[in-house]
């Protein structure tokens, strides 16, 4: 059986009720002003923050060029009224011999599903990654995307901040370890009253926590 290796962050992902609103707020705290990544299918779009040549943050909401009837359930959005850390991503390959094991070893990453975004400059983006039906308000096992050919985001000249630390806690830790495990990926998980993610950021207005 070939060896997979571990897989690399890819992105953090930040859910804000009002995009716009969301990217000021952001952009205040830290100094750092995100730029827009662009629309999704089903009524989203996203601005980034680089974390480096090959991770990001993305700070995604409703879009706000989206008819009055959209209404994107992704990461919460439907009944979202603060900002919250919701998800993260890991990078690999041929993600559905991934899925497979995952699921042998008790954990379902979810379906492979393509998806894709236009960035303002008119450039598609085309990407394949793990979605799972049920919903959760934060999710601490990461989904899995695979970039194929396209550009990665963060290669494109994002502004840039540091990621100085990022992870979770939950009120069975070992439970969710399993589950990283599974999907061969990493995250520092202690003991909490509630399922959450931490990302401790290096701005230019100082230490700044995103939860």
């Amino acid at each position: 059986m070939t060896k997979m290796t571990r897989l690399e962050l890819d992105h953090l992902v930040y859910a804000v009720p009002d995009l716009l609103a969301g990217v000021e707020e952001f952009a205040g705290r830290t100094g750092v002003r995100p730029v827009p990544g662009g629309s999704h299918p089903g009524g989203t779009a996203n601005y980034l923050v680089g974390f480096g040549p090959g991770a990001y943050l993305e700070i995604i909401g409703p879009d706000p060029e989206a008819g009055p009837d959209a209404r994107p359930r992704a990461f919460g959005l439907e009944t979202l009224t603060t900002p919250r850390l919701a998800a993260w991503a890991v990078r690999g390959s041929d993600l559905g011999t991934r899925v497979r094991r995952a699921r042998e070893r008790g954990y379902d990453p979810g379906e492979v599903a393509p998806l894709s975004r236009i960035r303002p400059d008119g450039v598609r983006l085309d990407w394949v990654l793990t979605r799972r039906a049920d919903p959760a308000e934060v999710r601490l096992v990461p989904f899995l995307i695979d970039w194929g050919r396209t550009p990665h985001p963060a290669a494109s000249g994002l502004p840039r901040l540091g990621l100085a630390s990022f992870a979770a806690s939950h009120p069975d830790p070992e439970s969710v370890r399993k589950d990283l495990a599974a999907v061969e990926a990493e995250l520092e998980v202690t003991e909490g009253p509630e399922p959450a993610l931490r990302a401790h950021l290096d701005t230019p207005h100082g230490p700044v926590t995103l939860s």
